[in-house]
């Protein structure tokens, strides 16, 4: 017996019941296989500059920040630039993902990068952006040995790289693009471990409604937005209300 299946007949023993139907088991798995869509926002439909400006709008109202660069050569002087102006030590923790690790470092020796999971000692961490959602401003990041969860959780300051083209409209666009390139072909699933949606620093105002920064995470988040989408440097229309 698999540790799935032994999990699941834990659960059913639980519930006082045995395997579901064959009809009730044939319905959820048409509900898996279709995808049933929800609302689509009336904010999020705009065209690429008004979504990249839509993002950027509310990644800066929930207390992050965002520097748009041309290519990745900009990443480790705006970066070395980013932790000058925060006070912070030029030591980052980054993810093992190729395209973090493609970047042309070497222009900036001092910057100091390990790969790999984060530690709680680590004070910077460099994530890379699977997409994000501009109607909320919010980031997806899927876990993956190339996208380690402990970088998006345990250092004070969050960086993300993230590219212009995969900044979508809505939450239902995102996970289209989940599915899409996370599909295993064996198998038919596509979820990874664990996702999370990130919109802005931890924050909590659970202690006498005052606001603080940091409560269960990163309390700074710096998205470095790669404009690698043409579309997306023309001048934004304005977002519906």
């Amino acid at each position: 017996m698999s540790s799935r299946e032994a999990i699941l007949g834990a659960i059913r023993r639980h519930l006082h019941r045995g395997a579901l139907p064959e009809d009730q088991a044939a319905m959820l798995r048409a509900r898996l296989a279709a995808h049933p869509r929800h609302l689509i926002p009336a904010r999020s439909r705009l065209s690429r500059a008004g979504q990249i400006a839509l993002f950027i709008a509310n990644v800066e109202k929930e207390f992050g920040s965002v520097v748009r660069l041309p290519d990745t050569r900009a990443v480790p002087g705006a970066i070395a630039d980013y932790l000058a102006q925060q006070n912070l030590p030029s030591e980052i923790v980054m993810a093992p993902h190729p395209a973090l690790q493609a970047i042309p470092w070497a222009e900036r020796p001092l910057l100091k990068r390990r790969a790999g999971r984060a530690e709680a000692s680590d004070l910077v961490s460099l994530q890379h952006g699977f997409a994000a959602i501009a109607e909320t401003g919010t980031l997806m990041l899927p876990a993956a040995p190339e996208r380690p969860t402990t970088i998006n959780l345990l250092a004070d300051t969050a960086l993300v790289l993230l590219q212009a083209s995969r900044v979508v409209g809505a939450y239902e666009e995102a996970w289209d693009l989940l599915r899409a390139e996370r599909r295993d072909p064996l198998t038919g699933g596509f979820m990874p471990r664990n996702v999370m949606l990130v919109t802005g620093p931890s924050r909590s105002a659970d202690i006498e409604q005052t606001l603080e920064l940091g409560a269960h995470g990163p309390r700074r988040l710096h998205i470095l937005l790669l404009d690698d989408d043409e579309a997306a440097r023309a001048t934004p229309e304005s977002a519906p209300q």
